[in-house]
């Protein structure tokens, strides 16, 4: 499921973080992983889906994603408190979920220990995929809410996402999707918003585009990061008039939602620019960082970065691939957590790219004082032979300047994909280290490894991913140091 982006939905979950100084930081000790508790009668994770992952504090988390039980899906919620993971939480369904089903969630946020908010979607009764919000408060979990979609939603064959939720504070957060409006002939697929104030979400209202939208913007919308209560960025893609796809950014000012405009491309980009934001994220009452990629004019797929601060966003800057990178380094970049800083201009982002022997690696790369380097090739541990198509850097923390941790995946001798921990110490990337898996587990499978890292200091950090418990069935697992 780390190909999720591109086909369905993006459960992001952002950190934000306060500035620290640099200043020498050994590599974190890694504990080996845990396997993650699943509710009885679990038959895995879909597709080794465990997404988010949430960290008020140093030992108290929450991860949420979704399990397979009786040919169906239901949400769940995993609480680390003092350092211990609990038994997990069920997400009850809403009333007119179809009977068999439960909800999948794709984001989750905490605004306090104890106190979070979840969104997704479910399967309603009658054939439409709605979506929901459902919060924590002091440690209880309510039912997942049906979102009242905008007047103009379509009544019978909705497909509602609501994709990612970022919580600034205790009760006041806020979230983002898309869904399909009644307004011409064909529906179309637009965005929307909703915002949580004071513990009470209000009703979502669809955004539109400055920009000149598509009779139909197909817009998808990944990632939303708040840098402080009622000030957020959003960030997905949508189709314009001519019939291309462009990066967009939708930014809340002080409450305020702003249209989505089209975030300006590096100056070597394609008319036929494919262009979409799938990450972004904020520092502490600053500037938030946004993470995309576009076709350039020669046809190659580059990664590009921008900063955006008070809803005006800066023109889009060309990440610089390694060295051994092909002519078309196909960037790519997985849209879970691949972007972190530590304070204004000082920033990491990671992904994949393929090189000039077509091998498909890893590539690691910081922003520092404002000023993006050169990317570098991810060093894998001895007895790897690539990052492999399914690998590469999914998840990125940065607790101080110049000493972020990322998590990948990665292809080993015998050809199983393996999960990774990377330390930077003062500015330069080290060589990872192989993550060893519950029990007798021997891979991660081409679905698993690190979806998320978050480490709120160089000593302490945890992750949450899925591993390959049997040869087709996917299970949680949970790493600290």
């Amino acid at each position: 499921m780390k190909f999720l982006r591109t086909a369905v939905v993006i459960g992001a979950l952002l950190t934000l973080t306060t500035v620290v100084p640099a200043s020498a930081s050994p590599a974190p000790s890694w504990q080996n992983a845990k396997r993650a508790a699943l509710p009885k009668g679990a038959q895995g994770l879909p597709q080794g889906y465990l997404p988010t992952l949430s960290c008020v504090s140093p030992g108290n988390c929450e991860a949420g994603g979704a399990y397979a039980v009786g040919g169906g899906v239901q949400g769940f919620i995993l609480n680390e408190t003092n350092g211990a993971w609990t038994a997990p939480v069920i997400l009850k369904a809403s009333s007119d979920t179809a009977k068999g089903t439960g909800v999948t969630i794709y984001g989750l946020s905490c605004g306090a220990r104890e106190n979070c908010a979840a969104v997704g979607s479910y399967n309603d009764r009658s054939g439409n995929v709605q979506s929901f919000v459902a919060n924590e408060v002091r440690g209880k979990w309510s039912v997942a809410t049906k979102v009242k979609l905008p007047a103009n939603a379509l009544k019978s064959g909705q497909n509602a996402l609501l994709r990612s939720v970022s919580c600034a504070s205790l009760g006041n957060c806020s979230a983002v999707g898309d869904y399909q409006d009644n307004t011409s002939v064909t529906p179309r697929t637009v965005g929307f918003v909703m915002s949580e104030v004071n513990g009470t979400w209000r009703s979502a209202r669809e955004f539109t585009t400055a920009s000149r939208p598509n009779v139909n913007p197909f817009v998808a919308m990944n990632q939303i990061a708040c840098s402080s209560s009622a000030n957020c960025v959003a960030v997905g893609s949508f189709v314009d008039a001519d019939n291309v796809t462009q990066a967009l950014v939708v930014s809340e000012v002080r409450g305020a939602w702003s249209r989505g405009v089209s975030l300006p491309l590096p100056a070597n980009a394609s008319v036929y620019a494919g262009a979409d934001v799938s990450e972004v994220t904020c520092v502490k009452r600053s500037t938030c960082t946004v993470l995309g990629t576009y076709n350039a004019s020669n046809g190659a797929v580059e990664g590009m970065s921008a900063v955006e601060n008070a809803g005006v966003s800066s023109r889009a800057t060309e990440l610089t691939m390694p060295a051994n990178a092909g002519v078309d380094p196909r960037v790519f970049l997985y849209g879970f957590n691949g972007v972190a800083c530590a304070s204004d201009g000082n920033c990491s982002v990671g992904g994949q790219y393929l090189d000039s022997a077509g091998n498909y690696e890893g590539f690691l790369e910081s922003e520092v004082a404002g000023t993006w380097t050169n990317a570098v090739e991810l060093s894998l541990p001895s007895g790897a032979t690539s990052a492999g198509k399914n690998g590469g850097v999914i998840a990125l923390t940065c607790p101080s300047v110049g000493n972020c941790r990322a998590g990948a995946a990665y292809l080993d001798g015998a050809g199983n994909y393996q999960a990774l921990v990377i330390a930077q110490a003062d500015g330069a990337w080290q060589t990872g280290q192989k993550v060893v898996l519950p029990g007798s587990a021997t891979s991660v499978g081409v679905d698993g490894g690190i979806y998320s890292l978050v480490c709120l200091t160089t000593s302490s950090c945890t992750g949450s991913g899925s591993f390959l418990s049997t040869a087709t069935t996917y299970e949680g697992f949970t790493i600290a140091s």
